[in-house]
Parts: C-alpha cells; structure tokens; sequence
C-alpha cells in the first residue's frame, strides 16, 4: 500500500520548495500557499506526486544525492507505481484526486538541479499532475488507495 513520505510547496514559483508535514487542499484549486493554487486552476497543475523510489534509483545511477523535494513535486510517495492511476480517481489520505497526466521531466529542472541526463532518465518516472476532487488534509505518512 502506498504512502506519504514528504510534502512540499513554494509560495511562489520559482521559490525554493519548503518541506512541509501537512498541507490544506482545495477542491478545484490547489494547495493552500502554494504557488499553483487559484480560484479555477488548471486541473493539471493543482497538486503533483513523485515516487521516492525513482528519486533513489536516479540518485544510485548519477552518484548523486539529491534530496527528493528538489524534485519540485508536492508530495513524494512510497510503496505505489504511480504511472498505473494516470485517468483514475484515488485518495491521498481522505483527499479525493484524479491523475491526469504524467509529470514530464524540464530543462528547467535539470539546469536546476545541475544534472545533465534528468530528462532521460526522468522521462515516464516523473510523476503525476492530478486534480483535486475533494477539499481536506493531507499529512505525512497518509495512505494512498
């Protein structure tokens, strides 16, 4: 079963992301204090997921040890192939969201993060963009089903 590892947000974009153990979400608009968040937001954009144990296997293959809220996305997950709910409905603890897109890796992380082969290796390992479908809140160490 998946899990919560870490979440994070940046009051605006740009800004350095902050690990955080719990965040606000709003249906149909985003995290509170986050820099996506907007009355009517895009659904894409609105809270984002990664998988932990690809943040690691990037880390073992580039000999680096990038920490996984410089990946940029809200809320780093564990025990749970991410790829496979793109189009379905789950919940993040008793957050109610729909996955519908990948995360693809950008150029403007890979300058960030100083890698030369992020996108590559990143590419269908990047995550998911998801809509909120339920307002609450989401705390380290929530289940994901």
């Amino acid at each position: 079963m998946g899990k919560v590892v870490e979440i994070g947000i940046a009051k605006n974009k740009g800004d350095q992301i902050i690990n955080v153990s719990e965040i606000e979400v709003i249906e149909n608009q985003g995290i509170a204090g986050d820099r996506y968040k907007k009355e009517r937001s895009d659904k894409k954009t609105q809270i984002t997921l990664i998988e932990m144990e690809n943040i690691n296997f990037y880390n073992q293959i580039s000999n680096t040890s990038i920490q996984a809220i410089y990946f940029r996305r809200n809320i780093v997950t564990e025990n749970i192939k991410l790829n496979e709910l793109v189009g379905k409905t789950f919940h993040v603890g008793k957050v109610k969201v729909i996955a519908h897109d990948l995360c693809r890796p950008c150029k403007y992380l890979q300058n960030l993060l100083k890698q030369n082969n992020l996108i590559k290796e990143f590419l269908h390992k990047g995550g998911l963009r998801c809509e909120i479908l339920s307002s609450g809140t989401i705390y380290v160490g929530d289940i994901i089903k």
